[in-house]
């Protein structure tokens, strides 16, 4: 009678199960030429469902050779990043209040909305591919720029035009005081490029579109003085 063996010794272990898979994908990845040459299989299938590791902590910044110091950098991403989730939040406000706008001056109000909101999408894009320029990581989840914007949030249904209208003032108001404090701090630092950015475009910017916005709250008779 022969002998009885364990099935745990007939079973391969989960180690060598794993090799052998490895193996397989391996040998599917590559075919061997006429000439004799190993070459990468060619393939039209996706390789789905793929995971990977954090590669860049969010609040660290990597070393660019522009010219500017590591805590010029890092401090300039810091106050962007604020700013960015701000202008996020700002962006989806104009978009909320562009909707849910009614009443008498609702077309105007309707089409100039959706004007600064593109136009804080814009922002949103220069601010963020200036953090990545300084090599930080720009904020862009919806819920992380939740945990890091100070703007109030605003009631899920739909408010009076002129509280719509000053929620979107006070907003600004947060971003305008928020980027002369970092325009003055960054030019102070050395970075240009960031300070250029803040004055020409988000400061700027933002007063044009209070300015629009503002004039809608003057109680002034259109007909007769």
């Amino acid at each position: 009678m022969p002998p009885r063996t364990s099935s745990a010794a007939t079973r391969p272990s989960a180690r060598s199960a794993t090799r052998s898979a490895r193996s397989t994908r391996t040998t599917a990845k590559r075919s061997v030429s006429g000439n004799g040459r190993t070459r990468r299989a060619v393939s039209s299938q996706p390789w789905l469902h793929q995971r990977g590791v954090e590669v860049q902590r969010f609040g660290t910044v990597r070393q660019f050779p522009i010219g500017l110091s590591s805590d010029a950098r890092m401090y300039s991403c810091e106050r962007l990043n604020k700013i960015l989730a701000d202008t996020q939040i700002l962006y989806a406000l104009y978009k909320k209040h562009h909707w849910l706008m009614r009443g008498p001056t609702f077309y105007q109000l309707h089409l100039l909305l959706d004007k600064h909101a593109g136009e804080q999408l814009e922002l949103v894009d220069l601010i963020a591919e200036r953090v990545q320029t300084l090599g930080g990581v720009a904020v862009g989840d919806p819920r992380h720029v939740a945990e890091i914007t100070t703007i109030p949030r605003p009631p899920n249904g739909a408010e009076e035009v002129p509280a719509m209208l000053s929620r979107l003032l006070e907003a600004h108001e947060t971003i305008l005081i928020d980027a002369h404090s970092a325009a003055a701090k960054t030019q102070e630092m050395g970075d240009d490029g960031t300070n250029d950015l803040l004055v020409s475009n988000v400061i700027r910017t933002g007063e044009l579109e209070a300015w629009f916005l503002v004039e809608h709250l003057v109680d002034t008779p259109l007909v007769h003085a």
